[in-house]
C-alpha cells in the first residue's frame, strides 16, 4: 500500500527573522511569513491531499492554516512534531551563543547527532520522538496523502530515518527554506524521495535564505563542493 508524505516546513517566524533559537520559544510567523504561506499554500491547491497534520506550535499552525484554508481540510496537531527543545539556549542569538557555548556551538555546527542541549533535549532523544509520531501517522493514514508541517530540525531527523541514514549524517542533509516542501512515497516500510527541500514557489524577495548572510557562508562551507 502506497502513502504519499509531504512534509512542509513552517513559513519565516520571528526566530528566523532576528536570528535567535527558537526551539520550544512559541513565536508565530512574520510579514514575509505571511506570503510565504501564501505561495505554499497556492502551489498545493491542485495536489491531493487526504488529510494535514502539524506541529502545535505557533508558527506551524498558521503556515497550515493556510493550506487547510485552501484544501477545506481540517489542521491535526500533535505535540511530538514540535521543534527540539533548547533549554538553555532559547531565545538567544546564535552570536550570543558561538560566545557562551563555544564547544556546544561546534558541535551543533560539525557533529549535532552528539549535541545535548542544557536543560533540554539530546538529538537522539528528539530524534525518536519525532520519527514515532510519524511513524503513528503513517500507520493510522495509511494509503492516504498525508500532509506535515513541520520544523527544521525535524525534517532533517526525520530524513536521516525515511532515507535509513545513521543520525550523524543529519549534518549533511541541507536546511529547508521556509515553506520548502520534501517528498515522497511510504510503501512497505520503504521511503522513496521524490521532492526534497524545493522552495521553487518563492522568490529572492520572499525566501528566507536569500536575504541572510548566514545561508551563503553555510552553503559554501558544506555544500559548494557538492553541488547542492
Amino acid at each position: 500500500m502506497k502513502t504519499k508524505l509531504i512534509i512542509v516546513r513552517h513559513a519565516e517566524a520571528v526566530g528566523n527573522k532576528i536570528r535567535e533559537f527558537h526551539g520550544w520559544t512559541d513565536e508565530g510567523i512574520t510579514e514575509r511569513g505571511n506570503l510565504q504561506a501564501s505561495r505554499v499554500a497556492e502551489r498545493l491547491k491542485d495536489v491531493a491531499i487526504d488529510v494535514i497534520y502539524s506541529s502545535s506550535m505557533k508558527r506551524t499552525m498558521e503556515t497550515a492554516r493556510y493550506i487547510s484554508e485552501v484544501k477545506n481540510l481540517p489542521i491535526i496537531p500533535v505535540d511530538d512534531l514540535k521543534e527540539i527543545n533548547g533549554g538553555l539556549w532559547e531565545g538567544m542569538t546564535w552570536r550570543e551563543l558561538a560566545r557562551k557555548y563555544p564547544d556546544l556551538y561546534d558541535i551543533w555546527e560539525n557533529e549535532p547527532h552528539l549535541l545535548q542541549f542544557p536543560e533540554g533535549e539530546s538529538m537522539e532523544g528528539f530524534q525518536r520522538r519525532v520519527v514515532a509520531a510519524v511513524t503513528r501517522i503513517l500507520e493510522k493514514e495509511a494509503g492516504k496523502n498525508i500532509l506535515i508541517v513541520t520544523h527544521g530540525t525535524v525534517i532533517k531527523v526525520l530524513l536521516c530515518y525515511l532515507k535509513e541514514l545513521p543520525l550523524k549524517e543529519m549534518v549533511r542533509i541541507p536546511w529547508c527554506d521556509n515553506t520548502a516542501i520534501t517528498a515522497g512515497t511510504w510503501e512497505n516500510g520503504t521511503f522513496t524521495v521524490e521532492v526534497e527541500g524545493d522552495a521553487s514557489h518563492l522568490d529572492d524577495e520572499t525566501s528566507t535564505f536569500k536575504n541572510q548572510a548566514w545561508y551563503y557562508e553555510y552553503k559554501k562551507r558544506f555544500f559548494e563542493s557538492e553541488n547542492v
